[in-house]
C-alpha cells in the first residue's frame, strides 16, 4: 500500500469512528505502530486529526457539541464516575463544570445524598431534579450552545462567591509541562475560576487526553489535587503526576 492511500485510509478511519487506536490501525494497515504514529503525527501537523496518546481523534474547527460527545467513550466515563463518587461525601459543596464526563459523576450519586451542587451546566441541573436531597445553583450567563452550559463575566463573578468543597473538572487535555487546557477560551476561564475557588480540585479524564494539548491554558498540572481515569492508577506513564503530588486514582 503507497504511503498516500495509507493516509488516507487513517483519515477515512478517524471521520467515521471519531478516533482511532494504533494497535487497530496497525492490523488494520498491516505497519508498524510505528509507522502509524508518524503517519498520524504528520496528519495531525497538517490539521486533518488530532493526535492523543495511543491514537487519535477527529480534528473539528467548532468545538463538538455536548451531544456528540455524550456517545463517545461511555463505558470509559461510567468507570471514572464510580471512581470520583469516593471523593464525594454527604454534606459538601460541589462545583461542577460543563462536560459529558461530569454529567456522568453526577448521574451516578446516591438518590439519596444530600449536598450543594454549583453548576452552569444544563444537563447536570437537569439530572439534579430528581435528587430530593441536593440544593442546586444553577449559574446564569451567556449561553453556550454546544456545551449546554453558561459562560461569560456575570459566570464566573457568580462562580467567585462560592467556596466550594470538591470541584469535578472534566477537562479537554492535560499535560505535565504545558498544564491543563481547553478547546474554547471561554470555557476555560469558567474552569480557571472554579479551580481557584475551590479547597479539592478533582480532574476527570479519559486516558486519550493525558499527554494532549488544546489551545488555551487552564492551569498548571499540579494544581489539581487528583487526577481520576478509567486506567489503572499504576500505570508507569502517570508517574510524572505523581511526582508532581497529583493523586491518580
Amino acid at each position: 500500500m503507497l504511503k498516500a492511500e495509507r493516509l488516507q485510509k487513517i483519515v477515512d478511519q478517524v471521520a467515521k469512528e471519531n478516533k482511532v487506536i494504533l494497535d487497530d490501525l496497525s492490523l488494520l494497515l498491516n505497519v508498524s505502530t510505528d509507522t502509524v504514529r508518524r503517519d498520524i503525527k504528520e496528519l495531525s501537523d497538517k490539521g486533518l486529526l488530532k493526535a492523543v496518546r495511543g491514537g487519535a481523534i477527529i480534528s473539528s474547527p467548532a468545538h463538538p457539541h455536548f451531544k456528540e460527545r455524550q456517545h463517545i467513550d461511555t463505558q470509559q466515563k461510567k468507570l471514572i464516575a464510580q471512581k470520583a463518587l469516593e471523593f464525594i461525601k454527604p454534606g459538601q459543596v460541589l462545583l461542577v463544570n460543563a462536560g459529558t464526563t461530569t454529567t456522568a459523576v453526577v448521574s451516578a450519586l446516591p438518590k439519596d445524598i444530600a449536598l450543594t451542587v454549583v453548576t452552569n451546566s444544563f444537563p447536570v441541573v437537569s439530572v439534579l431534579e430528581d435528587y430530593p436531597n441536593v440544593t442546586v445553583f444553577f449559574i446564569g450567563g451567556q449561553l453556550n450552545k454546544h456545551a449546554f452550559s453558561t459562560q461569560g463575566y456575570e459566570t464566573i463573578e457568580a462562580i467567585r462567591n462560592f467556596r466550594a468543597d470538591v470541584c469535578l473538572l472534566g477537562i479537554c487535555s492535560i499535560d505535565l509541562k504545558t498544564g491543563i487546557t481547553g478547546f474554547t477560551y471561554e470555557e476555560s476561564l469558567i474552569d480557571r475560576a472554579m479551580i481557584e475557588t475551590s479547597k479539592y480540585v478533582i480532574a476527570l479524564s479519559t486516558y486519550d487526553k493525558i499527554g494532549a494539548s488544546d489551545p488555551y491554558y487552564v492551569c498548571a498540572a499540579n494544581a489539581i489535587d487528583a487526577l481520576v481515569t478509567e486506567k489503572d492508577p499504576s500505570l508507569a506513564d502517570l508517574d510524572g503526576f505523581k511526582d508532581a503530588g497529583v493523586m491518580i486514582k
